[in-house]
């Protein structure tokens, strides 16, 4: 049976606490020195930049390790399908490993719309914070922004699933929630029909979640991308402006001669 992966709800906590606390700091003036008024006051862009790269592998990592996990259960489930088709029903103890599997498949389905919960969430906390990352062209289609893209992400995802199901004459409330799954399964259990049922609609969800969670590897490769190179610009504009700053007041102050005497001419 397929052990499941951990969920790291903090794939994006760097980011997301460094965007928080930087939208609940007050905008200051700058000096001539060039005080920070955006969120390098929580960490400067170059430190950003390399958080953004760790948080966006960390996500990409948990993202692959989810899509395996989903091959593994859609292999397994098969194994039992077929397993099934000689025997009256599964035994309780095969049943048992079924049951497990199957709530690992919910596990996984939350864990994708969690993943892409947060990272819609930090593509709103920046567009609120930062006009040039608001005005940043993403090359997404008709104009979406990331936000809206893993949005309609999360709907075609929890769509099919209740399409699977319906298909099965289930509902999405009956494997909404651990409790009510194992409920489902438990009932399900007591025939062949209900087993092979339960069997079919599993592995039709799992083939779908590597077909999704590869999807949401590619938008979030695509945001980690851009966010990228948003910081990138942002610090050099930042470079080149303590550059002319440093220029100006290092400039060598030249004496100034002494002017002619002053008399009054008649």
């Amino acid at each position: 049976m397929p052990h499941g992966c951990s969920t790291s709800t903090n794939l994006l906590l760097g980011l997301l606490a460094a965007a928080s606390i930087a939208a609940a700091i007050p905008a200051q003036a700058g000096t001539a020195t060039g005080a920070a008024t955006e969120w390098t006051q929580v960490l400067n862009n170059g430190e950003l930049i390399s958080l953004v790269g760790q948080s966006g592998e960390q996500i990409q990592n948990q993202l692959t390790q989810i899509s395996q996990l989903a091959q593994q259960i859609e292999t397994q489930l098969n194994i039992y399908q077929n397993l099934l088709q000689n025997t009256a029903t599964l035994p309780s103890h095969i049943w048992g490993d079924v049951e497990s599997d199957l709530n690992q498949l919910r596990s996984i389905v939350d864990q994708g719309q969690s993943i892409s919960f947060s990272m819609a969430n930090a593509d709103d906390l920046l567009q609120q914070r930062f006009q040039s990352y608001a005005n940043l062209k993403t090359n997404l289609p008709n104009a979406a922004s990331f936000s809206s893209t893993y949005e309609t992400w999360s709907d075609t995802n929890r769509d099919t699933i209740a399409s699977t199901l319906e298909g099965a004459s289930l509902t999405a409330d009956q494997f909404d929630g651990e409790e009510s799954t194992m409920s489902s399964l438990r009932s399900m259990s007591e025939t062949a029909d209900g087993q092979m049922r339960a069997l079919q609609v599993g592995h039709q969800i799992a083939a779908q979640q590597v077909a999704q969670m590869q999807k949401l590897r590619g938008l979030v490769s695509q945001q980690m991308t851009m966010m990228g190179t948003w910081l990138q610009a942002e610090q050099t504009d930042k470079d080149l402006a303590q550059a002319r700053r440093e220029k100006f007041f290092n400039a060598e102050v030249k004496s100034i001669p002494e002017g002619q005497k002053m008399e009054p001419r008649w």
